[in-house]
C-alpha cells in the first residue's frame, strides 16, 4: 500500500490512512512519501547551499521545521508519543542545519532530498504506537538498492527484504520509505522515475504481493485529465500495457517505470483514492478487460525535429546512424514518421539539442519545432476496432497534426499538435471518443 505526499500531508489524513492499513486481512507493508511540500523545500535548500546562499538555505530549513512542530501537535496527543516526535524533528533538522556549514556535493544533496521519507515514515509509526497498534519499520536503505546505471537490483532487493520480513515475521504492518534507496557506492540516493510508486512495484515484485495499492487524491485512471476537462470518468480496468502507454503519453497519476516491475512479476497494481476509499478505482494486470479506447492522455514540452536529405533515398543505414546520435546523448525518441526523404521525430528533453542538431546537419537540411504536445489515444487492440481512425479524425478536423504514429502499438494512435491546441484536442477528443462534454 503506497500512500503519495496529498495521503500523508496532514495529520488528519494519517489518522485516515491507519484505519485504511488496520482495515487489511493479510500482513501490508506500507511504502509513504514525504509529506506533501516537503521535497520541494528540500530541493529549495540544496540549491541555496549549492550557490553558497546559506541564509536562504537557514531561512527554508527553519520555515519547514515550525511546519513539522505544527504537524505533530495534531499528530499525536499523549506526552510520551509526543517527545517522541519532537526528538525525530529535532535529530533530522539538526542534520539539515549541521550541512550548513559543509561544502555541497551531489552525494550531500542526494542525503538532504531523503530526509522527507525518513522523517514522514517516522511520524507515522510514532502515531502508530501511540494508538497500540503492532507494526514494524523496515528502512529503505537497508533493503533497496540500484546499480551503477541507476537500475533497481530485484534480485538483491528480493534477498534483503525477505531476510527482514523473517526476522520480524509476527508483525502485520510494515513501514517504510519510498523514493529513497542506495547505490552501487551504497551513498544514500534515490528513484528518480516514479519515485515512491516505483518503490511500492519494486517491493511487490520482490516479495510477490497479492496486490499493489497505490493511494492517491484520485479515484483511478481517468479517460481525460480531470484539470483540463470538466466531465471525466475513471477507467475501471486496464491492461499493463495500456496502463504503460498512458503513463508514459502524460498520465500524471503513475510514472511509466513503475508499471514494469508489477508487470514483470504478474502482480495486479490497484489505483485507489484515500479521500474516497470506497470508490472502485483502477485495476491494471495483464487482461485488458475490453477492446475499444479507455483513455487519452497529454505529454508537454515536445521537440519535434526533421531531417530532410536526398541521399537517405533507398540508403541502407541511414537510420541507424540517426538513432546513433540520440543513443550517443541518451536521449530518447518518442514518436517517429518516415518518407523517402525525410525523418520526423521527436523528443522530450532539450537538454543536448544543440549537440545533437548539430551531429544531424552532416545528415540534410534539420529543421525545428519546438514547444509541441503528444496526444495519445489509448485502449485495447484500438488499431483494429471498427471505425476507430474516423471517429478520431472526424473528432479534431479543425486542428493542424504535425506527426500521426499509428500501428507501432495495438494499444495507441499518437498525434503530434502544437502546444496551444491542446485544451481543445482534448475537449473535442472527450465529446467524439467518449460522447462527454
Amino acid at each position: 500500500m503506497k500512500f503519495g505526499g496529498t495521503s500523508v500531508g496532514k495529520p488528519e489524513r494519517m489518522h485516515h490512512i491507519v484505519s485504511l492499513v488496520t482495515k487489511e486481512t493479510e500482513p501490508a507493508i506500507v511504502v509513504l512519501s514525504a509529506l506533501s511540500g516537503t521535497t520541494n523545500a528540500l530541493v529549495e535548500i540544496g540549491e541555496h547551499i549549492s550557490k553558497g546562499d546559506r541564509s536562504a538555505a537557514k531561512q527554508t530549513i527553519d520555515k519547514l521545521e515550525a511546519h513539522y512542530q505544527d504537524f505533530i501537535s495534531r499528530l499525536v496527543q499523549k506526552p510520551a508519543a509526543v517527545a517522541k516526535a519532537k526528538s525525530i524533528i529535532a535529530e533530522h533538522f539538526e542534520f539539515l542545519n549541521i550541512i550548513l556549514k559543509i561544502s555541497f556535493s551531489e552525494a550531500l544533496n542526494k542525503d538532504i532530498l531523503a530526509q522527507g521519507e525518513l522523517l514522514s515514515t517516522k511520524l507515522f509509526c510514532v502515531y502508530l504506537e501511540e494508538q497500540g497498534i503492532e507494526h514494524m519499520l523496515l528502512p529503505a536503505l537497508e533493503f533497496m538498492t540500484i546499480d551503477s546505471y541507476d537500475e533497481p537490483q530485484v534480485g538483491s532487493i528480493k534477498v534483503k527484504l525477505s531476510q527482514l520480513l523473517q526476522q520480524h515475521k509476527d508483525k502485520k504492518i510494515y513501514v517504510t520509505q519510498g523514493y529513497i534507496c542506495r547505490n552501487a557506492r551504497g551513498e544514500v540516493d534515490n528513484l528518480k522515475r516514479g519515485g515512491s510508486d516505483y518503490s511500492a512495484s519494486l517491493i511487490a515484485a520482490a516479495i510477490n504481493a497479492t496486490v499493489c495499492e497505490i493511494w492517491t487524491d484520485i479515484d483511478g485512471m481517468h479517460n481525460n485529465d480531470p484539470r483540463i476537462v470538466r466531465k471525466t470518468v475513471p477507467v475501471e480496468q486496464m491492461s499493463f500495457d495500456e496502463a504503460a502507454e498512458l503513463a508514459y503519453f502524460g498520465a500524471k497519476i503513475l510514472h511509466p517505470a513503475s508499471i514494469w516491475p508489477a508487470q514483470t512479476y504478474n502482480v495486479p497494481v490497484k489505483l485507489l483514492n484515500t479521500m474516497e476509499p470506497q470508490a472502485k478505482g483502477t485495476l491494471i494486470e495483464e487482461k485488458a478487460g475490453s477492446v475499444g479506447v479507455k483513455a487519452v492522455a497529454a505529454k508537454d514540452n515536445i521537440i519535434a525535429i526533421r531531417i530532410k536529405s536526398s541521399r537517405m533515398l533507398l540508403a541502407y543505414g541511414f537510420l541507424r546512424k540517426i538513432f546513433e546520435v540520440f543513443e550517443k546523448y541518451r536521449t530518447p525518441i518518442d514518436m517517429i514518421t518516415t518518407s523517402e526523404v525525410a525523418v520526423s521525430l521527436t523528443i522530450d528533453s532539450a537538454a543536448h539539442l544543440k549537440d545533437i542538431l548539430k551531429e544531424l546537419e552532416p545528415f540534410g537540411t534539420v529543421e525545428v519545432d519546438q514547444n509541441q504536445t503528444i496526444i495519445s489515444v489509448v485502449g485495447n487492440e484500438i488499431s483494429k476496432t471498427e471505425d476507430m481512425v474516423k471517429k478520431l479524425f472526424g473528432s479534431i478536423m479543425n486542428i493542424p497534426v504535425r506527426m500521426v504514429s499509428y500501428g507501432g502499438s495495438h494499444h495507441n494512435i499518437s498525434l503530434l499538435v502544437p502546444a496551444e491546441y491542446k485544451t481543445q484536442i482534448l475537449q473535442q477528443l472527450n465529446k467524439g471518443m467518449f460522447g462527454l462534454e
